[in-house]
């Protein structure tokens, strides 16, 4: 399958010099060319095919090719920084067959030079990043696949801590803290007072004096019965003989006369 071509960047104006040959190797200052009057002026894009990256200088208008500039890492020799300011850079240019010169390319703006360092890193940065995972998918491809399915007859053994519940009944919580009827909590201390009942209390009430005398009556009749009950006994402590005929036939006698 063919690559197609991505856009990574776009400068509509880019300025194009003519530089002299480095005499010495501390680097390319821009105040060596002529930056008043530039050798062309046309367009910059920055286009990627497959793993690879150009630099195209391109007519506004026609947009025909001016020169084109592989760059294979940044930075690197393709694309290099002056020394004595950030809007310009030296360039290595190849026509198709393979041979190179040097150029020197600026922008109006500090911005355009921000982007172009931008741009190229962070391409070459995806670059390497997909690499790195095309061998992490190739190394795990090459591992031998691991069968860790059981063989025929081969078993698995779990242990298993199973703590047992002691037999021992626990105690029940008493349902009556108080030791009362359920439900009924206990009476407050120093005993409730309970209000009379309503109604006439003339009426209902029995005066003390009536109440005094009937009960002296009650209990002097229980007196008399009770009497007569012990006077149907007999306490001695001699055998008992057989009454005269004179005392069971005269029943005026006094009854305390047994007790005497």
């Amino acid at each position: 399958m063919e690559d197609y071509e991505t856009v990574i960047l776009v400068k509509q104006e880019v300025f194009v010099f003519q530089i002299p040959p480095r005499a010495t190797n501390r680097g390319y200052r821009a105040a060596d060319w002529k930056l008043h009057s530039p050798d062309w002026t046309g367009r910059m894009r920055i286009v990627s095919k497959g793993k690879k990256c150009f630099i195209k200088l391109e007519d506004k208008n026609s947009g025909e090719l001016f020169a084109k500039a592989p760059i294979d890492k940044y930075p690197g020799i393709a694309i290099e920084s002056v020394t004595d300011s950030s809007r310009y850079f030296v360039l290595r240019i190849e026509d198709d067959n393979g041979r190179a010169a040097f150029i020197g390319i600026g922008f109006a703006d500090r911005g355009d030079s921000f982007d172009l360092n931008v741009s190229l890193q962070e391409h070459f940065k995806w670059l390497q990043t997909s690499e790195e995972l095309e061998k992490g998918i190739d190394s795990s491809d090459r591992k031998p696949n691991l069968d860790l399915g059981f063989k025929e007859g081969q078993t698995i053994t779990i242990n298993m801590n199973i703590n047992k519940k002691s037999s021992k009944p626990r105690p029940k919580a008493s349902a009556t803290p108080f030791g009362g009827t359920p439900g009924l909590l206990p009476p407050p201390p120093g005993g409730v007072k309970l209000p009379p009942p309503p109604g006439n209390n003339s009426s209902n009430q029995i005066p003390t004096s009536q109440a005094a005398r009937k009960d002296s009556g009650t209990n002097s009749a229980f007196e008399d019965d009770l009497l007569s009950d012990l006077g149907s006994l007999s306490v001695s402590s001699e055998p008992t003989e057989a009454k005269p005929a004179s005392a069971t036939q005269n029943p005026s006698a006094d009854l305390w006369a047994v007790f005497t």
